[in-house]
């Protein structure tokens, strides 16, 4: 503190009192500035100066403490006024998840099905898919030879040497996505190195754990049809697309840029009948990531990535796994609140085993793990509405609940914390959603 300058007979000065007055001014709970004899306020101010040295250091120490601290997640919050002697400390809000709730959504029920599949595929079985084609019954890697005959007398299948190649190809990569196959709370960290690191690599560039700056995920909804967002969609570094929904003729209402197309398995199946693998709407170099609805589809898989320009993915099944919870989580949830049934009752209601998250609820959840900043386009239905913009399909599926799926986007922006299995070390990114 400055010294203050006494007069030599002791009385008290203007510049005192005015000092007095300034002090309790700004510090009104100490007392109030009253006037005294002036042998009485001599006698206050040299008793006093060690106490209010003491007070305002105290009163500074705080100040500076209420500056440091800000509000995070997961972090007290500090509010202190100098009107105030209080320092009100707000604990963290701590979310109580319903614990049936997350044990009924840890449960796979299509899980004994799949790893019977798995284990057929790997023993050469080769079921059929409704009537598709499938890798054992390609023209490509097999035929019969006419001229030999088994021991029922029908001709003997030959395979090709690709087939062989392919096959060892087939069977390393489905023995490790069937390994891998287990929750992990902490995957949404680890989908920069995942996915963006081979795509920055394959166009040359240094990898880093830098994410996008902003990724709009653009919906299939026809109600995209009612606004031109075009130009906002462009906007954005990523552009990420569903199912190769076609932006021509429409770019005025979904944009023209894409930099990830995402599909389930069903489209490649679908590619990979066609010449070369064709299936790249978007352009060849338009990298596509792919998530596994049959361990089947892993052979179109294995013959399509040699024909892939661009990095073809196929998303890591511990986020398929959080995936798969997080929205059968929010599907019980929702079924109890507005039925008000059992949860027993919940699996009829959804095709039991085949329910599934549908591809635009997975590319939201990839795009909050690489990006800064997240935009959602036309997630939503409308009964005047087609259900996808560029297709003349009106009904929904039933191994969707795409309400709940809703629910899920509804918390991404104003509550992140509520939703479930997620580490809670992972920051989510802000995110807006356009109707």
């Amino acid at each position: 503190m400055p010294k203050s300058t006494e007069p030599e007979d002791g009385s008290e000065s203007d510049t005192d009192l005015f000092k007095i007055r300034t002090f309790f001014l700004f510090w009104p709970y100490l007392a109030n500035p009253i006037y005294r004899p002036p042998n009485v306020i001599l006698l206050m101010k040299r008793s006093f100066r060690p106490l209010i040295s003491i007070l305002m250091l105290v009163a500074l120490t705080a100040t500076l403490s209420c500056r440091i601290a800000s509000p995070r997640r997961g972090v007290f919050t500090v509010s202190a006024e100098l009107e105030s002697t209080a320092v009100l400390i707000q604990p963290p809000q701590i979310q109580i998840f319903n614990s049936t709730l997350l044990k009924f959504a840890s449960i796979d029920i299509g899980e004994a099905k799949s790893k019977l599949e798995i284990k057929q595929l790997l023993e050469r079985d080769f079921p059929s898919q409704g009537g598709q084609r499938n890798f054992a019954t390609s023209r490509s890697f097999s035929h019969h030879d006419a001229k030999s005959r088994n021991s029922n007398g029908l001709p003997v299948l030959l395979r090709s040497p690709k087939f062989y190649r392919y096959w060892l190809d087939f069977r390393r990569n489905l023995q490790l996505w069937a390994r891998k196959k287990t929750f992990q709370p902490d995957i949404m960290m680890d989908l920069v190195s995942l996915v963006k690191t081979p795509i920055d690599r394959h166009n040359g560039l240094m990898s880093s754990a830098r994410k996008y700056k902003s990724c709009a995920v653009v919906g299939n909804s026809g109600i995209l049809l009612n606004r031109d967002y075009g130009e906002l969609i462009d906007g954005h570094e990523i552009v990420i697309r569903l199912n190769n929904a076609r932006t021509e003729k429409f770019e005025e209402n979904v944009g023209s840029k894409t930099g990830i197309s995402f599909v389930n398995s069903n489209i490649l199946h679908l590619c990979a009948r066609r010449e070369g693998c064709f299936c790249h709407p978007y352009g060849r170099n338009v990298p596509m990531i792919m998530y596994i609805c049959q361990p089947v589809h892993f052979m179109d898989y294995t013959v399509c990535n040699s024909s892939h320009k661009a990095p073809l993915l196929i998303t890591d099944p511990r986020f398929d796994v959080l995936c798969a919870r997080i929205v059968k989580y929010y599907s019980a949830k929702r079924f109890m609140e507005e039925t008000r049934k059992a949860l027993g009752e919940w699996a009829s209601t959804h095709d039991g085993s085949m329910f599934h998250y549908s591809s635009g609820m997975q590319a939201v959840m990839l795009a909050l793990g690489i990006c800064d900043k997240v935009s959602i386009f036309r997630f939503g239905k409308s009964t005047s509405a087609k259900h996808h913009y560029h297709t003349n399909q009106k009904s929904e599926l039933r191994l969707h609940d795409y309400e709940a799926e809703y629910a899920l986007y509804h918390d991404l922006v104003k509550n992140p914390q509520a939703i479930p299995f997620i580490s809670d070390r992972f920051r989510f990114p802000p995110v807006v959603i356009y109707l």
